[in-house]
């Protein structure tokens, strides 16, 4: 490639200047200098056009199996999985996993793909599992496990690596009781990591989409709830965005949507403590800009804008009467939510922005504080991210 370049940037030339010292030094460089930006626009463009995974999209969670090797008063388990690929997935294209236990126990298997072009994703949902792996695969080990996840073309050749991951597999004893039940382990993944990582992030209107955007937030809540998240949002340490009819609150914001719930496959004993949801909120009252041309004046009162609001904000929120959450972003004069580096540096896939998420009281149950600093995103850790105690 490089012969070909340097021929292409050298055309035949008058005798004195290819003689010319000066002349000739002037010309090497340019040269160089050409090749060294083709070369830097060639690596840029191919890295554009590779496939990559949306991190927070990978789920892995153990499938608890009713037998072992045909035994039923033992259960086992097999992985399943879960993610997000960006595009483009060329036609032929395969993504599959690779899971890995000490000892040499392994799983290999296929994940439903679709060839996908640039700008668009591609779901994988319940990818592995008892359907896809069967009941004479499952394992009683417990610890940690490490996967892969790759795309091969059979059509094209080639195998890349689209994610490598550790995980920690755990057991705790099912609800039920007596001499035949003695083994009846139901495994789990440990997600403890997830629950200090939080994700703001805009979302377009139902109808003008970007004209006038709404902010939105995710994070993640540890076992089973009983009740619903009420979110507030703080600007200079005032409540903002609230509208009001006839002494009652309109468009109030809400966690009414999971992205992701981790949650066992039978029911386990204690109940209910060995899931991890992760919560979509949203502000429809609060937007980062209109630019519709409409009012912002309505029958309920201003519509709140971040692009007339910059600064510091804090959200908080409350469960069951009390404060269990609380994360802090800033926006700009726009109505951007201020990027802190964090999801960018750590190639998270997507237009999310990864704020630390402050986790108070006890509601989450008895949980592990310090496995964002090993385990976060299976064993790929944030740079740049630090928990608020």
């Amino acid at each position: 490639m490089i012969k070909k370049l340097f021929s292409a940037f050298t055309p035949s030339l008058p005798l004195r200047v290819l003689t010319n010292p000066a002349r000739s030094l002037s010309l090497l460089i340019l040269t160089s200098l050409a090749l060294l930006v083709i070369l830097f626009s060639t690596s840029k463009t191919k890295a554009q056009d590779q496939a990559t995974i949306q991190k927070d999209s990978v789920q892995v969670t153990a499938f608890t199996l009713s037998s072992y090797k045909k035994d039923f008063k033992v259960f086992s388990w097999v992985p399943k999985l879960n993610l997000r690929v960006n595009g483009p997935i060329a036609s032929g294209s395969q993504i599959y996993a690779e899971f890995n236990v000490p000892g040499g126990g392994a799983w290999k298997f296929d994940c439903k793909t679709q060839e996908t072009g640039a700008g668009h994703w591609w779901q994988v949902e319940d990818c592995g599992g008892r359907d896809a792996l069967g009941e004479d695969k499952g394992i009683t080990y417990t610890g940690p496990v490490t996967f892969t996840i790759k795309m091969r073309n059979e059509l094209m050749g080639g195998d890349v690596t689209l994610f490598t991951g550790k995980t920690k597999v755990a057991k705790v004893h099912s609800n039920e009781t007596g001499p035949d039940y003695v083994n009846h382990f139901v495994y789990y993944v440990d997600h403890d990591w997830n629950l200090p990582i939080g994700y703001m992030f805009l979302e377009p209107d139902d109808v003008v989409e970007w004209k006038k955007p709404k902010l939105a937030f995710a994070l993640w809540a540890r076992g089973e709830m009983n009740g619903s998240f009420e979110p507030h949002l703080f600007h200079d340490g005032k409540e903002v965005g609230k509208m009001f009819y006839e002494g009652e609150q309109v468009g109030k914001p809400s966690c009414g949507t999971d992205e992701v719930q981790n949650n066992t496959t039978h029911i386990t004993n204690p109940g209910g403590q060995f899931i991890w949801t992760r919560m979509r909120c949203d502000f429809s009252s609060v937007r980062a800009w209109n630019k519709t041309g409409e009012s912002n004046d309505t029958m309920f009162g201003r519509l709140y804008l971040l692009s007339e609001n910059s600064g510091e904000y804090e959200i908080k929120m409350i469960y069951k009467g009390h404060l269990v959450r609380s994360m802090k972003f800033s926006v700009d004069a726009e109505g951007k939510i201020v990027d802190n580096g964090i999801a960018t540096r750590n190639k998270l896939g997507n237009d999310r922005i990864i704020v630390p998420v402050q986790v108070l009281g006890d509601s989450d149950g008895q949980w592990d504080k310090n496995a964002w600093k090993t385990d976060a995103f299976y064993g790929n850790p944030l740079t740049g991210f630090t928990a608020v105690p």
